[in-house]
């Protein structure tokens, strides 16, 4: 039986997109993934930039509102910004409650080279962090 996780942020365009995306990649057959914000916009067209450059496509994505998940039982709620920790909500059964912590990259300005890079550092530290959860199968380490 796959584990449901779901990840969350603040609008569900950057962050918890590429987590979602990433955790789909490496463990489609281990993990019912999602990601939501608490303000849900657009999936970021420059995080879906970055993701191509690695291989994972995102563009299929939609930007989602937590309370399309509200009554549902998860293994995980991952919250990924610190806005999100703070308003996340209850969710039902035996749910884990987890926060990984990543910097927003610079959206919402002109896209430089300068936020490119921004977004793949991001991008990066996310990578590894997901990779390896849905690899080992280890979220609480």
């Amino acid at each position: 039986m796959k584990k449901k996780i779901l990840i969350l942020c603040t609008g569900n365009s950057c962050r918890s997109q590429m987590a979602e995306g990433i955790l789909r990649h490496y463990g489609a057959e281990s993990y019912e993934v999602a990601s939501a914000g608490m303000w849900p916009s657009t999936v970021n067209k420059t995080a879906i930039q970055v993701m191509r450059e690695i291989g994972i496509d995102i563009s299929h994505q939609r930007s989602k509102n937590v309370s399309e998940f509200a009554g549902q039982n998860f293994d995980y709620v991952i919250t990924v910004c610190d806005n999100a920790k703070e308003s996340c909500p209850v969710f039902p059964g035996n749910c884990v409650r987890l926060h990984w912590s990543f910097p927003d990259p610079p959206h919402g300005e002109e896209v430089t080279e300068r936020v490119v890079d921004a977004f793949r550092k991001v991008r990066d530290l996310i990578h590894k962090k997901f990779k390896r959860a849905a690899e080992t199968g280890k979220f609480e380490d």
